[in-house]
């Protein structure tokens, strides 16, 4: 085989070992992965070799990024080469700070742009509650947007779409906050994307558990890529000491504290405990210092 042979490709959904490429002119190809494991995920490109009526995966280029988490058993990827995530959440249910933070710390590791945008603008106090709680993360200058996907708010739509344009982005959640509602509004023909793929895939419902990228516009531009509901996300990739300087509102005050290796739990002259309970951006909320203590404590803990 001479390298002349092999064509590029954009990874667009997976299932199991298989992998559906897209070409530069816009063809799906299934293709298979050289090899008994497969190590490509959705938005990886690729150089893979065209055979009968599909393909073979010959290698990976070079990945910008790797958005990932990590548990005690195992990792799990959600998707590569990404210019920003959006991290969707809702007035109800009540989101978890804890897992905002989690996914707004996988992705500042990998150095990908996170955008905040709450959902269910209609629901009056429970938005209004929900929208305060994000008054640290907005101080900290994170862009955080409403949004209704239950009414026609063409305002909040043209907005969010701004955000979007020209850009790959990876939409993150819980279950129940409305992603598929938010990919179905924005993708022409979502559905039938989903068809195809199902079917190229021959996988079912695959796209309830499995990342997929759709495209937004016809000239292929922009990208969405949804991704399935979590519970948990694992930060155990990174190591406690370096939880700080993906923070914002801790990283501000970093090589202010009297020690240089402090763990801005205890010791005596940390800029960072000094901030907390300051109002503004350079504050640090008491709610943000509980998470970062007790995500401190998680990644300490011994390995086994």
């Amino acid at each position: 085989m001479t390298s002349a042979l092999l064509q590029p490709g954009l990874v667009v959904a997976t299932h199991g070992r298989h992998c559906l490429i897209e070409t530069p002119d816009g063809e799906r190809v299934l293709c298979h992965p050289r090899g008994k494991k497969s190590q490509a995920v959705v938005g990886d490109q690729v150089l893979w070799l065209p055979s009968t009526d599909e393909g073979t995966i010959e290698r990976l280029q070079p990945r910008r990024n790797l958005l990932y988490r990590q548990d005690e058993i195992r990792t799990k990827s959600f998707a590569a080469n990404l210019d920003q995530v959006l991290i969707l959440l809702a007035a109800e249910p009540e989101f978890s700070e804890h897992q905002l933070t989690r996914a707004l710390v996988a992705a500042a590791a990998e150095h990908i742009p996170a955008l905040v945008v709450l959902n269910k603008s209609d629901l009056g106090p429970l938005f209004e509650r929900a929208w305060q709680r994000l008054v640290p993360y907005r101080d900290m200058g994170i862009t955080v947007l409403p949004l209704c996907l239950s009414l026609d708010d063409h305002d909040s739509i043209a907005t969010l779409q701004q955000h979007l344009h020209q850009r790959s982005t990876l939409v993150l959640g819980p279950s129940g906050v409305g992603k598929s509602t938010l990919v179905n509004r924005l993708v022409p023909h979502a559905q039938a994307q989903t068809n195809g793929i199902s079917r190229a895939l021959n996988s079912g419902k695959h796209t309830t558990t499995s990342t997929t990228w759709y495209w937004t516009d016809d000239a292929r531009h922009t990208a969405l890529i949804d991704s399935p509901g979590f519970q948990e996300f694992g930060l155990h990739h990174i190591a406690p000491t370096e939880l700080a300087r993906l923070m914002p509102d801790f990283a501000q005050h970093l090589g202010q504290c009297r020690f240089y290796n402090c763990t801005h739990l205890h010791e005596p002259g940390c800029a960072a405990r000094t901030a907390v309970g300051q109002d503004g951006p350079a504050g640090i909320h008491e709610t943000r210092y509980r998470i970062y203590g007790e995500l401190f404590s998680e990644l300490s803990a011994p390995k086994y």
